[in-house]
């Protein structure tokens, strides 16, 4: 039997600040910001997706420090459960970078410039870089999803997968894209978690 050695990936997810019509507007009215206010990661192996550990971090935003109504009504994230257990950017981030420890990471859109969106805001864009990051946007379209319209919750139900937890919260969605990603991968289509 040919053994292969273990590759691990992190499949992750954000939740940042938001207010009604802030995607309409795309965030450009004054004061809307990208701020994190929770990250959910997996760390799996790539090949057989099983889940080694998990990563549930609440973030303090630092220029909107209380949440809107909108964003507390869409995540279950309550401004105390923030004061509680959040903690700050700078940490939250180089905790995920600890987490992932250089293996690809993954995530429905383009979670990883909402990452580059707070650098930027906070003044830290010397901090260490990214891992290789993988949008598993056109990967879906390639397998016949059409993601239009739709959040990292729906990858799961997209792939046939039931949804659990409650969506809009971080984690909950990680493990929604990584349930549609190895429901795909076990059809046939080719593992985007692999490089």
């Amino acid at each position: 039997m040919t053994s292969f050695p273990q590759i691990r990936a992190v499949v992750f997810d954000l939740e940042f600040t938001a207010w009604e019509g802030s995607v309409a507007h795309r965030w450009s009215r004054p004061g809307e910001f990208t701020e994190l206010v929770q990250i959910g990661a997996l760390l799996v192996d790539a090949r057989s997706f099983a889940v080694e550990r998990e990563m549930d971090l609440l973030v303090k935003p630092r220029l909107n420090p209380v949440l809107s109504d909108y964003l507390v009504k869409l995540t279950g994230i309550t401004n105390e459960e923030l004061a509680a257990r959040g903690v700050d950017f700078a940490d939250a981030y180089r905790a995920f970078l600890d987490f992932a420890d250089g293996a690809r990471i993954a995530a429905f859109g383009r979670d990883d410039l909402i990452f580059e969106a707070n650098l930027a805001l906070y003044g830290m864009r010397g901090e260490k870089k990214l891992p290789p990051y993988a949008n598993i946007v056109p990967w879906l379209i390639e397998n016949g999803i059409d993601p239009k319209g739709r959040n990292a919750c729906d990858v799961g139900p997209l792939a046939g997968v039931v949804f659990k937890g409650r969506k809009h919260n971080a984690l909950a969605d990680a493990y929604s894209v990584l349930g549609g990603i190895e429901a795909l991968v076990a059809r046939g289509a080719r593992n985007p978690l692999l490089a």
